[in-house]
């Protein structure tokens, strides 16, 4: 098969990528915790800045609020851009660099989160029934095994597999990416995984 270069939607792909990494940059995890007076979220637990360490400083409603926010900059990016441009490419495109911008966010010297809730929210705003399948998978992993670290790493593995099974090429090359980009941030959890280390959900470390 032969494909064409062409400028003009290289260009509208080009900036749908840096439009959606600035958004994703945005690490709500951490002004949301610093608004609220909790401090600096990369000063306790695992340091990360998304919802799950959010939580460690025991409040549930910032925790939300930071997965709500983390997923809908990966869905807003791709269905914004996806209207503006008409182009469905260009949408998946956006959402796929909001994930690289919260993973690694200019502001904080690169250093961001794992991506997982931007990975989800980008995967339901561009390919909505592998969306759900991740979420579901994510769900009945967690609800069996307790490790929430374990229901992403599946919930990411099964969504390219999903969008290749319902014959959606692109999205399953990209949705391929963000989950070898999510395994590889999750790599110290991957260890205490196998380990036996790792943390449950709703069971605190012993002191």
């Amino acid at each position: 098969m032969n494909y064409q270069f062409v400028p003009e939607i290289a260009l509208v792909h080009s900036l749908a990528g840096v439009g959606g990494y600035l958004l994703g940059s945005i690490p709500f995890g951490l002004v949301l915790t610093k608004l609220a007076g909790v401090g600096d979220i990369r000063q306790i637990g695992s340091k990360n800045i998304g919802a799950t360490n959010v939580l460690r400083t025991g409040r549930k409603d910032l925790a939300l609020a930071t997965l709500l926010l983390d997923s809908g900059k990966g869905a807003i990016a791709a269905l914004s851009v996806a209207a503006l441009t008409g182009d469905a490419n260009a949408g998946l495109a956006a959402g796929f660099w909001a994930v690289i911008g919260h993973n690694f966010p200019v502001w904080l010297k690169f250093k961001g989160g794992k991506g997982v809730a931007t990975t989800l929210g980008t995967i339901l705003a561009t390919a909505w029934p592998v969306g759900l399948i991740a979420c579901l998978t994510w769900g009945a992993v967690a609800a069996v095994f307790r490790y929430s670290s374990l229901a992403a790493l599946i919930a990411l593995a099964s969504a390219p597999v999903a969008a290749y099974l319902l014959d959606r090429p692109n999205e399953a090359f990209a949705f391929a990416l963000l989950a070898a980009l999510g395994w590889a941030r999750h790599h110290q959890n991957i260890r205490r995984l196998l380990r036996g280390e790792e943390s449950q959900i709703g069971k605190k470390k012993p002191e």
